[in-house]
């Protein structure tokens, strides 16, 4: 095991040393939640375009539960684990760019697992209508998930599991939704 999280170490340092202060402001707005606030709208309207009454209600139902499961999953693991964030480990710090940081632990990334829940999720549901957004919405995804080791608040490691528990959340859930919304 200490081999795989000497790996972890290596690859944030080789990922999070990519870094500049000049791309530091553009990475925090990235991993900021509140500056997607517009495609969340837009994916609101899409989804009010394509699903009417209740199986708009019924769409917003499951995705709010399943950004809830998935947020708060990630934080049962973070005390679970206990696994230091690598802007709070001291055998970091040294080595590394620390431009921001958050609580005490990190193992796995909510940020991850959020995004890529809704990514997975409004795939799915948007599948029929919209084929190109599985491109776009896993891109998004995946960049906000890099923010988050750019700003060294997360190793890979805590990428991967919280993009893996995202996926398998929002595939999850959207099966859910997709077969209340066509089996009624």
């Amino acid at each position: 095991m200490s081999e795989v999280i000497a790996e972890d170490h290596r690859l944030l340092l080789l990922l999070n040393g990519l870094g500049s202060e000049g791309y530091d402001q553009f990475w925090t707005l990235v991993s900021d939640r509140w500056v997607w606030i517009p495609l969340y709208l837009v994916i609101l309207f899409l989804v009010y375009r394509n699903y009417k009454g209740r199986d708009f209600l019924y769409i917003l139902l499951f995705v709010g539960l399943g950004v809830a499961l998935s947020d708060q999953l990630s934080n049962v693991a973070k005390y679970g684990f206990e696994r230091l964030r690598p802007c709070n480990d001291p055998t970091l710090i040294p080595r590394m760019r620390r431009v921001t940081c958050g609580g005490p632990f990190g193992f796995y990334s909510a940020h991850a697992s959020n995004a890529f829940f809704l990514a997975t999720f409004f795939t799915r549901v948007f599948k029929r209508f919209y084929g190109y957004w599985a491109y776009l919405l896993i891109l998004w995804a995946a960049v906000v998930s890099y923010s988050r080791i750019y700003l060294g608040v997360h190793f890979p490691g805590d990428i991967f599991v919280g993009a893996l528990m995202g996926f398998l959340l929002g595939g999850f859930m959207s099966t859910l939704a997709l077969n209340t919304v066509y089996k009624r």
